[in-house]
């Protein structure tokens, strides 16, 4: 027969599973929260309100300004992981003649790690394409492999192109890079 006295709730095997199913989430939620804190992926802009002021006028202006010129960045077929890769970049007007630049800059940006990012000026080549305009050329070496969002910047006075496009760095295997459209 049994005893009248009733068991403690913390023995009930209900009471046992929902606690141990709360802990979890809460242990989960904990160690997610101190990744967040401890982590930085580095994706938040400084100065995004200045940059969003203006950014539908910037747009049109920059997408009216890009119709006129040709700018295109030659991508080598494999890009190896601590090995240098010959970026080449051209541009010039619509009409064929080539576009006088004061700088032209490679940014490399790593969307997952905003330590891995670089940047590497392009030199001016004596060589031209068939239209006359010359070549510039920058020799990247990427420390990590995986997706890398290269952007060539072209300054001209006050007035900045940006070329945009998307590689993949690999360990062994051959690359890939798909364009992505320009903003």
């Amino acid at each position: 027969m049994r005893s009248a006295t009733p068991r403690p709730i913390w023995r009930n095997p209900w009471v046992i599973t929902w606690s141990a199913i709360v802990f979890v989430i809460l242990s989960v939620n904990a160690g997610m929260i101190y990744l967040a804190i401890d982590s930085s992926p580095g994706l938040v802009v400084e100065d995004y309100y200045e940059r969003g002021q203006n950014y539908e006028e910037t747009v049109l202006t920059r997408q009216t300004r890009n119709r006129n010129l040709s700018l295109q960045i030659d991508v080598p077929p494999r890009i190896a992981i601590g090995q240098p890769a010959t970026f080449r970049f051209t541009a010039t007007k619509k009409t064929g003649e080539p576009i006088d630049a004061d700088a032209v800059t490679l940014h490399a940006y790593r969307p997952s790690d905003i330590m891995g990012d670089f940047s590497i000026s392009m030199t001016k080549t004596s060589t031209t394409t068939e239209a006359g305009a010359p070549w510039y050329l920058a020799k990247a070496t990427f420390p990590l492999k995986g997706v890398w969002d290269i952007v060539v910047t072209v300054k001209q006075g006050d007035t900045e192109h940006n070329v945009p496009t998307r590689i993949t760095v690999m360990g062994d295997r051959a690359s890939r890079h798909a364009p992505f459209p320009i903003p």
